[in-house]
């Protein structure tokens, strides 16, 4: 169990929250999910992988399913059951967090089909549905950022819905998903409505970015290239930082503020640290920054809150990342080109544990 204060420090001090980057039903049941929230986690993220992880790789769904299966629902429908079934049980226990805030944390985050992640209208819909059937006020429904589902989620906050974006790889990108939260925030000021409490968070990816950016630069293989191995994800997260600061200030975001518009956080995911060479706290340690969240995997969560570096980062030495960005471009690393290949690889990650899950689920009401 997690015992130390930083978490609580983490937000108390620098402004950051952190979230758990994981759900199985076992962690609601035995109260283990509100003892890490005790600690100072303030809301959860899950994604079809670990949903895949969660009933595949416990018995804990079993009884569920079988009496699902034999009331001859579907195995979509059955999936669908278990895992709102989970988020339900998260929602409960951070509702409190969501009311003692004012609506600023306590957020849990479904994730709609990836199997549509490039098909605009079938996101809104499945999104819309997911929120109007669990109807909770700190529920979040995740969207990929792909371009067609950016249309989605300009459409999902004009209808008043809380949306984290999610597999976000490129500064362009996230410039983009910004513009459609604010859009869609303005849409619906335009059609009379009230934008007070609307909550988004835009889900940038880590560690991924620089295990792609390290393999081309062991390719290039000179010294140069070599020394900014592990520098890359550090220094676009500054980067994006920068601009999520610009983008909520000024003229445009004012008129929203004014009207009780919350800014639409950056969110750190992906944060457990892929090269064993790097420090286990790297994407933590060095992204930590007033309105923005870092949703942490189990490890990385004990091990920031063991030794981690509390000390506000995101914002410090941005010079220097712009010196590895424009050092990265004249040693030829395309990092829009490792943007699409991020977010393909991503995409269809989480189709195939989508589809996996599915197919073993089906075998299992086989054995029934």
């Amino acid at each position: 169990m997690v015992s130390t204060d930083r978490l609580m420090r983490l937000h108390g001090e620098h402004g950051q929250s952190p979230w758990l980057d994981n759900l199985k039903r076992s962690l609601i049941t035995s109260g283990d999910l509100a003892g890490i929230r005790d600690a100072g986690i303030r809301g959860l993220t899950s994604n079809p992988t670990i949903f895949q992880k969660a009933i595949q790789g416990s018995a804990d769904y079993d009884e569920q399913f079988r009496s699902l299966i034999s009331a001859d629902n579907s195995i979509i429908d059955c999936y669908w059951a278990m895992v709102l079934q989970d988020i339900h049980g998260a929602l409960d226990v951070f509702e409190s967090v969501y009311r003692n805030s004012n609506g600023g944390d306590g957020f849990v985050s479904v994730e709609v089909d990836p199997n549509l992640a490039h098909d605009h209208s079938a996101t809104l819909l499945a999104g819309q549905h997911l929120w109007e059937t669990v109807s909770r006020a700190n529920l979040m429904i995740k969207i990929p950022a792909t371009v067609p589902c950016l249309e989605s989620v300009q459409a999902m906050i004009a209808a008043g819905r809380n949306v984290n974006v999610t597999l976000i790889f490129s500064l362009d990108r996230y410039q983009k998903v910004m513009d459609a939260y604010l859009a869609g925030l303005e849409e619906r000021l335009e059609a009379g409505l009230s934008i007070n409490g609307i909550s988004s968070v835009a889900s940038f990816f880590i560690s991924r970015v620089d295990a792609e950016v390290d393999k081309r630069l062991d390719v290039i293989g000179t010294p140069t290239a070599l020394a900014l191995r592990g520098r890359a994800a550090v220094a676009q997260a500054k980067l994006a930082y920068d601009r999520f600061r610009t983008t909520f200030s000024g003229t445009r975001w004012e008129t929203l503020a004014q009207q009780g518009a919350s800014v639409q956080r950056p969110l750190w995911a992906s944060t457990g640290t892929k090269n064993p060479s790097y420090p286990d706290t790297l994407y933590v340690d060095e992204l930590i920054g007033h309105d923005s969240v870092n949703t942490l995997p189990d490890t990385t969560l004990e091990a920031f809150a063991d030794h981690g570096t509390l000390r506000t980062t995101i914002d410090q030495n941005v010079h220097e990342s712009r010196q590895v960005w424009a050092a990265l471009s004249d040693l030829g690393v395309d990092m829009d080109d490792v943007a699409r290949q991020l977010e393909d690889e991503g995409v269809l990650s989480f189709q195939k544990s989508f589809d996996e899950l599915l197919a073993a689920l089906s075998d299992k009401a086989q054995a029934f």
